[in-house]
């Protein structure tokens, strides 16, 4: 039984660590130093805020190390690396600043929002109604001036921006004002673009008006998975105090440290790495829509951050095409969303976006089957094994 486990592991990741290209945009890879401190003594370990377990001398300064990168990073007053996933510290800051009745107002799952925040998601636990931001899907963003009217007469208790299919920033600094004054909370969830806000190629949440910018840590973000808080003084404190023990007990100190570790390479590395994800997108989805795939947003360049985002009409539609490319070792989810973030940081740039444009037209276009693909995709691929954007081993 545990060879069969160890062979399954292997597998694994000879399979999608080698062998396939990974286009899904919730999905990075981290660099061989921040893995290595995943399997390190503090994945053992515990501490707590009210000092109850010993020994938690070192990682006490390895939690105050990493908040001070945050903070240089994101530029902001507070930071929290404890929130296990991204969910979770969307549910710390709904559960902080809102009360059952309240009204909470996002992007809904049918316009490209997060469902982990809608009506069958935190919404529903927390005993929140949920107000749709109104939608362009033709601009495929907020329409601010709907927005804002809709702002002045419901007054919802939270204003949260962000969104799982996220193209082009979201109009944070035209509609935080007139939340704040009508008594919300402002926070805009990064989840998907935080690689690119900390590289200072998507928006400034923070600048433009949100209290708190918070999310996950995996995807455009290079960390290992799990979540973070970033805010201004006041909220960020008020945050702090709360966080522990109601959300989060252990926290988990190896992913802390390799979090400590990726906001490091960010601060380094994230201008250049964030540049060349918006390039390749730009540069992937203009060539998938010169091969006639139903990119959206094509007046307006397509994308302005890892997604692309190809409209198929249909979800059954989006998983046939999705099964299938994956039969030739492109790995995308079933929107069809597809994402860069991955192969930018095993150094692929705009021509090798041009290749896998190429792939994705013989197998959907031309119908070519996979098997005559399989072996070119695997070819490109082992071609870019060393993860770039990060320190020298």
């Amino acid at each position: 039984m545990i060879n069969e486990l160890m062979a399954l592991v292997t597998k694994h990741e000879e399979w999608r660590g080698t062998e396939c290209l990974n286009l899904i945009p919730s999905e990075n890879i981290m660099s061989p130093a921040v893995r290595r401190l995943l399997s390190s003594d503090l994945a053992h370990r515990y501490t707590a805020r009210d000092r109850f377990y010993m020994g938690t001398r070192f990682t006490d300064e390895i939690e105050q190390y990493g908040e001070k990168l945050a903070r240089e990073v994101f530029k902001t007053e507070a930071a929290d690396l404890r929130p296990l996933s991204g969910h979770i510290a969307d549910l710390i800051i709904l559960a902080n600043y809102t009360k059952p009745g309240d009204t909470l107002m996002c992007v809904s799952p049918q316009d490209g929002g997060y469902p982990g925040m809608w009506n069958e998601g935190l919404a529903g636990l927390l005993k929140l109604k949920t107000n749709a931001f109104p939608f362009s899907k033709q601009n495929w963003n907020i329409k601010p001036e709907d927005a804002e009217e809709i702002i002045m007469n419901v007054k919802p208790k939270a204003v949260i921006f962000g969104a799982s299919l996220i193209v082009f920033p979201h109009p944070v600094k035209e509609l935080a004002k007139v939340a704040r004054e009508n008594g919300a909370f402002v926070g805009f969830d990064g989840s998907h673009v935080m690689g690119l806000i900390a590289g200072e190629q998507f928006q400034d949440p923070l600048r433009e008006g949100a209290h708190a910018l918070f999310g996950s840590t995996h995807k455009s973000f290079f960390g290992p998975q799990g979540g973070i808080i970033l805010a201004d003084k006041e909220h960020g404190e008020f945050l702090k105090e709360r966080i522990y023990p109601a959300f989060v007990d252990n926290a988990h100190w190896n992913r802390i440290a390799a979090l400590a570790l990726a906001l490091a390479e960010i601060k380094q590395f994230g201008k250049a790495y964030a540049t060349q994800i918006v390039r390749n997108s730009q540069a992937l989805a203009k060539a998938l829509s010169d091969y006639n795939f139903p990119v959206i947003c094509q007046p307006r360049g397509f994308t302005r951050s890892h997604q692309v985002i190809v409209d198929w009409g249909d979800y059954d539609r989006g998983r046939a095409i999705a099964e299938r490319v994956q039969r030739a070792n492109i790995i995308v989810d079933c929107v069809v969303r597809i994402g860069t973030c991955e192969v930018t940081r095993r150094g692929m740039k705009e021509n090798e976006m041009l290749r896998i444009a190429e792939f994705l037209k013989r197998l959907v276009v031309d119908e070519e089957q996979p098997n005559m693909v399989r072996k070119e995709v695997t070819r490109l691929g082992s071609e870019f094994q060393k993860i770039e954007y990060c320190f020298a081993e």
